[in-house]
């Protein structure tokens, strides 16, 4: 199996013109022969913590018809977004969709980091979903960084591990490229990071999406400032 990590950078606030940028990516993901592609942290918004806060109708639903462009797209994709709760606060969410666009599953973002303490609830269960005789599992950027969580994807017979992450030009490039081949290492399990590239809230996406293979070598790695995807075989 082929996949497929994203980066772009977000327009601030507007999901539309995001869901546009993805669907073209996720297009050219699977023109390139991914079956999956997997988009960095509150790719819908991009990370404006305080105007997603501020503003409920940018809160989404599984079913929310402007994700359509992403559903048609004709490959599975992984999104990550700010997500209508029970509450009066959103949670970070990631959303699988099939190929046919079904909701494959969710997963909410479980460590908060800083600032997003204020902003969002923590979801309570881990994340998991089959697709193509595959079991993967799911986490979002801070979440990576707790060891329990990673490992217990590969305890429960997780053979990839997919993030939707942001990390900054001031120190991130090291520090995801410590964190993440490590997972693969750790885990025995095939590692994909979507991150940002570009202007992200108060951060500068430092880019360099990538895939690990199991055992933590470098499969594939993006540039630090082009929107683009980068494709390995995971097989």
């Amino acid at each position: 199996m082929k996949i497929a990590a994203g980066q772009f950078t977000c327009v601030p606030a507007d999901v539309s013109a995001n869901v546009h940028e993805m669907a073209v990516l996720a297009r050219h993901a699977r023109s390139g022969g991914a079956e999956l592609v997997v988009f960095p942290e509150l790719s819908l918004t991009g990370y404006e913590l305080e105007t997603v806060r501020a503003d409920p109708g940018l809160w989404m639903k599984t079913d929310d018809p402007r994700l359509d462009a992403i559903r048609q797209s004709g490959i599975a994709t992984v999104i990550n977004c700010a997500a209508a709760t029970a509450g009066h606060l959103p949670a970070i969410e990631t959303m699988v969709f099939g190929p046919d666009g079904e909701l494959l599953t969710t997963y909410r973002k479980q460590h908060m980091f800083e600032h997003e303490q204020e902003v969002f609830t923590p979801g309570q269960c881990d994340g998991r979903f089959e697709f193509a005789g595959v079991r993967f599992a799911l986490a979002t950027c801070y979440d990576n960084h707790f060891d329990d969580l990673t490992s217990r994807g590969a305890a429960d017979g997780c053979q990839v591990h997919l993030a939707s992450s942001l990390y900054g030009t001031a120190g991130g490039a090291e520090e995801l490229a410590t964190v993440y081949p490590g997972i693969a290492k750790n885990t025995n399990m095939h590692v994909v990071l979507a991150n940002h590239v570009g202007p992200a809230g108060p951060w500068t996406g430092c880019g360099r999406s990538s895939i690990w293979a199991s055992g933590g070598t470098l499969l594939a790695e993006a540039d630090t400032e082009t929107p683009m995807i980068v494709v390995a075989d995971i097989a």
